[in-house]
């Protein structure tokens, strides 16, 4: 009997290897390209899909019909037909903001002719959902705020493990979320279709670009892919499509071809140019011209080249009193805005929009003797710090703010106060990805003007400014900050040292964590420096305002001068000398207070704000023009009073100047009319 027994086990198990063979699972634990399986043999445009190239890198727009994108799941279940129990799902996409009442599809696994839903990917704003039916009801996991939808490539991994399901975004920290249940593992997919792009119907269609979407079943992808020299665009399995540009049949026809590169245009600031945007061309309507991204600048590849005609009065821009300073700064989405430092305590400073081709009032800061403004940003933030020259109360320390914008009440609110001595100027930069801010104080007390300014160093765990590094300096009153190469400067005007303002300012070089003196150049009353560059030619001019010995004698009939960087030397030497003629008083540079540099087409221009000669505050103020061998020359002379500062900005209705009265409250916008 138990022989009988014996032979019938052998005799089952015979049948059973024989009929079934060894167990095998259900895919081949392959990585599994689901997006190369909806392409056709050669892209059209006519299939409903197109390769559109954006941020440097390529994607597959989806626009014909959802059932074009689809094939059944057979294909991929080739031993049984039960989705894998652990998998991942790797997916590179890039998409404009959703609308909070929208969703859009990545993917979907659809049973049989239903429209039942096993499986899929959906997006809506700021949150990613993991569809899938378990046990007769429809689950959903989502991830919140994970902000994929900002038009910029991410790749995300999804990984499914038990009851975990683990997210990871550009090769960042991993999200983790545990399901109620382990994930099913009898998920049958018998007649059932993957849906590339949508849920078979037209209404959450993908609208972005997708540019990877692999399965792989039995193991996380993350660390396959993970970490990465480009985490946005990490790639498991990517269509050969996308490698290459497609290439053109030879035919006198003219077919639409399915390759795009992605067009941006504008009218103001030149978009950002990095490795992210290579191959992006742009259209600029300012400059009227096409440009393309190399990954690091803006090539031109057509332009029509305009050139400085004359200068016309546009805009009586007048102020709550006499302008010191003006900032120009572009707020995103919101415009292009000045803030004018102004002297009167009692009336404030003011922050102008400009409307309809004109600057308006729009919002009023109380300031005390105001001297200058900064615009800066530290990450998403925005910022606007002014340099006050008085205390509130006499007898109290003087203070300087910042200001933070707040995008809810569309405005600059208080931030953050700093201890500061007569300050006249603010410089923001940034070294190495950490944010400084540099005061200029000018004086303690009335007399005391041999102090330190300091330098301020952005805190990113209590988000303020804190001390950083004090520099000695004699009556500071502007810090110019700039790079050449891999080096950081920063330049200070020191006016004067409580005897003579023929003293030293001081150039510093970034070294070992700190500035340290690189180079000292004579300056006569210095009140400003700027930095320019034209080609590979690194340029610095000071704005001389007075001389004063020690003897007392003054005079403000003085040259400025512009330095050149000598690459044999690796200084600072002197270029030429902005001249003052006494039998043409119209060319010369009359206490001088302030350089702006600026380009129309290919010309380069310096604008000098002249504003006293010892008698007189009504001067003219110059524009030069770069003339090569030349130097800058002579070309525009436009009468001013008492200029203080030069601003120069363009709108979509072309190119401005805008100069500050330090003896009047009333500022001008003049308008550059090219040819």
């Amino acid at each position: 009997m138990s022989e009988l027994l014996l032979l019938a086990c052998a005799l089952l198990s015979w049948i059973i290897t024989c009929q079934s063979g060894p167990w095998r699972p259900c895919t081949d634990l392959l990585q599994l390209d689901l997006l190369s399986r909806v392409l056709p043999g050669t892209v059209t445009a006519q299939d409903g899909i197109h390769i559109v190239q954006s941020r440097g890198s390529r994607g597959f727009q989806f626009s014909g019909s959802p059932q074009l994108f689809s094939f059944p799941a057979s294909q991929l279940f080739v031993n049984c037909n039960f989705f894998p129990a652990e998998f991942s799902i790797v997916v590179t996409l890039k998409i404009p903001q959703i609308t909070p009442e929208k969703s859009e599809y990545i993917f979907t696994l659809l049973d049989g002719d239903s429209d039942e839903l096993l499986l899929g990917l959906r997006l809506s704003q700021n949150n990613l959902h993991f569809l899938q039916k378990g046990h007769g009801r429809k689950k959903r996991t989502t991830f919140k705020a994970v902000g994929l939808d900002d038009n910029r490539w991410h790749t995300v991994i999804l990984a499914v493990t038990g009851h975990y399901t683990i997210l990871t975004v550009d090769c960042g920290r991993p999200l983790e979320l545990v399901l109620e249940s382990p994930f099913t593992d009898d998920l049958d997919t018998t007649g059932s279709s993957f849906f590339i792009a949508s849920r078979r119907r037209w209404n959450g269609l993908f609208s972005g670009l997708i540019r990877q979407l692999v399965l792989l079943p039995g193991s996380d992808a993350t660390s396959r892919i993970c970490p990465s020299s480009e985490p946005r665009l990490s790639a498991l399995s990517v269509p050969q499509a996308l490698l290459h540009l497609p290439i053109k049949p030879s035919s006198t026809d003219l077919p639409l071809h399915p390759y795009e590169a992605e067009v941006r245009v504008t009218a103001g600031v030149s978009p950002p140019c990095g490795h992210s945007e290579e191959g992006q061309l742009w259209f600029s309507t300012l400059k009227k011209g096409l440009f393309l991204c190399d990954g690091i600048v803006w090539l031109t590849m057509l332009q029509v080249k305009e050139k400085l005609d004359y200068v016309e009065d546009h805009q009586d821009l007048f102020t709550s009193s006499e302008t010191f300073d003006i900032e120009v700064f572009h707020i995103p989405s919101v415009g292009l805005f000045i803030a004018t430092a102004n002297r009167d305590s009692n009336l404030g400073s003011g922050i102008y929009k400009w409307t309809d081709g004109k600057f308006e009032r729009y919002q009023n800061i109380s300031t005390y003797d105001a001297q200058a403004w900064q615009y800066f940003t530290v990450g998403k933030k925005k910022f606007l710090v002014v340099a006050n020259c008085r205390s509130k109360d006499a007898g109290d320390q003087e203070q300087s703010v910042i200001y933070k914008w707040s995008s809810r009440k569309l405005k600059f609110i208080h931030y953050q106060t700093l201890n500061t001595h007569s300050a006249r100027d603010w410089e923001a930069f940034n070294i190495q990805d950490e944010t400084f801010l540099a005061v200029a104080n000018h004086r303690q007390g009335e007399r005391n003007h041999n102090i330190d300014s300091v330098i301020y160093k952005w805190n990113p765990v209590t988000q303020f400014f804190e001390v950083n590094q004090t520099i000695p300096t004699a009556g500071a009153y502007d810090w110019e900050f700039f790079t050449i190469g891999p080096y950081y400067f920063l330049v200070v005007a020191n006016t004067f040292n409580g005897r003579s303002t023929v003293i030293d300012s001081t150039i510093y070089i970034w070294l070992g964590g700190m500035f340290q003196s690189y180079q000292s150049i004579t300056t006569f009353g210095a009140i400003d420096w700027e930095m320019f560059q034209i080609e590979n030619r690194v340029f610095l001019a000071v704005a001389n305002s007075q001389m004063l010995t020690e003897e007392g004698k003054i005079q403000y009939s003085i040259n400025s001068t512009i330095y050149e960087l000598s690459m044999a030397s690796q200084t600072f030497i002197k270029f030429q000398d902005i001249e003052t003629n006494r039998d043409t008083l119209l060319s010369g540079s009359f206490s001088a207070l302030d350089w702006e540099y600026f380009t129309v087409g290919d010309d380069k221009f310096l604008v000098v704000a002249n504003s006293y000669d010892g008698t007189s505050y009504s001067l003219n103020s110059v524009i030069y023009r770069w003339q090569g061998y030349e130097g800058f020359v002579p070309v525009h002379r436009l009468r001013t009073n008492g200029c203080r500062d030069w601003e120069f900005f363009n709108t979509t209705d072309g190119s401005y100047l805008i100069y500050s009265s330090a003896r009047a409250a009333l500022s001008k916008v003049l308008k550059l009319r090219t040819i």
